[in-house]
């Protein structure tokens, strides 16, 4: 069974920062690029970042393009989201998500395992 596990969240004042992980387990991503979507409560889920199966390119969303950072580590099945001049207007519930092709995508559909989520507040 496919798990995508996220750690890293919690709460933090406004222009601070998180790293949070996808750790993936019951298969590999090595060959799919990998993203991170999130969700407020009463909206859709949107995209955030997306990285290429090597890591070699990354795609964000106009709202945190140079203020995030998607990487990963084939060798430890894991994806990295490092978020930094955080603002109040980030806070959502953060899902990592396992893509179905190599090329990066920021369409959801693109993307067959989605994780659990955690939880990212940013007090102003």
């Amino acid at each position: 069974q496919v798990q995508l596990v996220e750690s890293g969240g919690g709460l933090v004042q406004a222009g601070g920062s998180l790293n949070l992980s996808c750790q993936v387990s019951g298969r590999t991503f090595d060959n799919y690029s990998m993203g991170w979507f999130r969700q407020v409560p009463g909206n859709e889920r949107e995209f955030v970042s997306a990285v290429s199966w090597t890591g070699g390119d990354t795609r964000y969303a106009d709202s945190v393009r140079g203020r995030f950072t998607n990487s990963r580590d084939n060798r430890k099945n894991t994806q990295y989201l490092f978020m930094k001049s955080l603002k109040p207007e980030d806070t959502g519930v953060y899902y990592c998500a396992g893509g179905r092709y190599r090329y990066i995508s920021s369409e959801e559909r693109d993307y067959n395992h989605f994780g659990q989520g955690i939880q990212v507040t940013v007090s102003s």
